[in-house]
């Protein structure tokens, strides 16, 4: 088992999959770093050499931003709307929806369970 990134990535599927569960790389970006080592797409990552795993290891660590960092930067960034108190921040810190979504129905994912009110009901 190939561990790329603190994550261990699985042996049975192909290079391009297998790259997308490491977090901050999507179908494309594993793309791009397949076409920049030249390994075949269709490859699988048991079928990899160590000297092919220590490439791509060394081209995620140089170009992009992966895992615990993505991470802390996705929360910092949040934490700054929310010490701000912008709208955004406002919302995030209500835990309701951020990019202008309906909220009177739906918004469920966001708001939580439906909470019933007392004395509504006749």
């Amino acid at each position: 088992m190939a561990r790329i990134a603190g994550v261990n990535i699985p042996t049975n599927k192909r290079v391009i999959i297998a790259l997308t569960y490491i977090h901050g790389i999507g179908p494309r970006a594993a793309k791009d770093i397949a076409t920049k080592l030249n390994i075949d797409h269709a490859r699988r990552v048991q079928d990899l050499t160590d000297q092919e795993v220590a490439q791509i290891r060394e081209a995620i660590d140089s170009d992009y931003t992966v895992e615990g960092d993505l991470r802390r930067e996705t929360a910092m960034n949040i934490k700054r709307l929310m010490d701000l108190a912008c709208y955004r921040g406002l919302r995030h810190r209500k835990g309701l929806p951020v990019r202008g979504q309906r909220t009177h129905t739906n918004a469920r994912t966001r708001k939580g369970k439906a909470k019933p009110i007392a004395g509504k009901k006749k």
